[in-house]
């Protein structure tokens, strides 16, 4: 709607930032398709995106900035553009491993989901996530896959204290104890932390600075007699900035100030400092540079080594294949299937979507 919105100005150059970060594979084919169509009727078009990929597929040229500067623009044909070639760039460095090794020996059952059912807010017949039942063993990173619409959020986000849904039946365990949780702070209280997709909405509050963020899900544990303990908010702010690499000039900036992967940082630290068994990541790198990747991709491994146990709901399928230890596919609110990392492949997961089963 708002490309159709640019052109019908008799749009001459039509500027796209991150087109596609809420789009699936297939829609964002038929976008690229289109961007080629409008350069052929000879509209200019800027393209703004961290899909390298994609930018590859539709660009004639790329300029790859960083740190607010503009390092350095290639000709795609004439210098024959790869993906490291731009990563390079971006991140100032040689960047060997995209998706950093983890041994993987996951434990015990930890989370258990059965039969869970989420009807839609306003209209209350409908069911937006339909009898899905899963498991997430201890030390595991547990991959939720599916186009756009698929239910995932939905039933991530009812899970984590009925955060979305008129209402949700089915059953929830926990180390083998069933909970039922009505809010967010009785999820976090009894051992769950969720990282939003909508880092600005749901995850920030963007006028406030960075040490108060981080604070929020941990009042209680940095207040005494109702008091925040500034000191200690300080403390554990610093703590995070250090640990995550988190880039601000204070932890007494202004969130709204800070780029997305910090911002996104961020976010990850207020979970963290929560100190959950389980943590429930929704897009954790959307809209987020190469570099800031790798460093989440880092945290997530760093949480796994630490016992804890991660739930990864991501629309890039090379993110999912490279991080998750097993894939749920999801579709129109069902579960189609489930692959273990050595069988998973794109093609696979993107059939188990559309088809519900897979040919061999």
């Amino acid at each position: 709607m708002e490309i159709a919105r640019a052109l019908s100005k008799k749009t001459e150059l039509l500027i796209l930032d991150e087109p596609t970060s809420s789009l699936n594979d297939d829609e964002s084919d038929k976008l690229l398709k289109l961007m080629l169509e409008f350069k052929k009727q000879g509209i200019t078009l800027v393209m703004i995106s961290h899909k390298l990929h994609e930018v590859l597929k539709v660009a004639d040229t790329v300029t790859v900035l960083r740190d607010g500067k503009s390092i350095r623009t290639f000709d795609v044909k004439g210098e024959n553009l790869s993906e490291e070639m731009i990563i390079k760039d971006m991140v100032g460095r040689d960047l060997t491993r995209r998706f950093p090794e983890r041994r993987s020996s996951p434990g015990e059952t930890v989370m258990e989901v059965k039969n869970w059912t989420v009807y839609h807010p306003d209209y209350h017949d409908i069911k937006v996530v339909d009898d899905v039942s899963f498991y997430l063993r201890k030390g595991e990173i547990l991959a939720f896959c599916g186009p756009m619409g698929a239910g995932r959020t939905e039933l991530m986000m009812s899970i984590f204290g009925k955060s979305y849904g008129f209402r949700s039946e089915g059953e929830l365990y926990i180390n083998g104890k069933r909970y039922t949780f009505n809010s967010t702070a009785s999820a976090i209280n009894s051992g769950l932390g969720y990282i939003s997709e909508d880092r600005k909405s749901l995850g920030l509050v963007l006028i406030q600075d960075v040490k108060t963020n981080i604070a929020h899900a941990s009042l209680k544990k940095l207040s005494r007699f109702g008091i925040v303990d500034s000191q200690k908010e300080i403390m554990e702010a610093e703590r995070y900035r250090k640990e995550l690499n988190i880039r601000t000039p204070s932890v007494d900036q202004i969130v709204r100030n800070l780029s997305g992967g910090n911002q996104q940082k961020v976010v990850v630290s207020k979970t963290l400092l929560a100190d959950p068994e389980i943590f429930i990541v929704d897009e954790p790198t959307r809209g987020i540079d190469v570099g800031a990747k790798t460093e989440i991709y880092g945290i997530m491994n760093d949480m796994i080594t630490a016992g804890k146990s991660v739930i990864m709901i991501s629309s890039e399928l090379p993110e999912a294949l490279g991080m998750a230890d097993r894939i749920y596919v999801m579709n129109e609110g069902k579960i189609k299937g489930v692959l273990t990392k050595e069988e998973a492949t794109q093609e696979k997961i993107m059939q188990l979507a559309l088809v519900g089963g897979i040919n061999e």
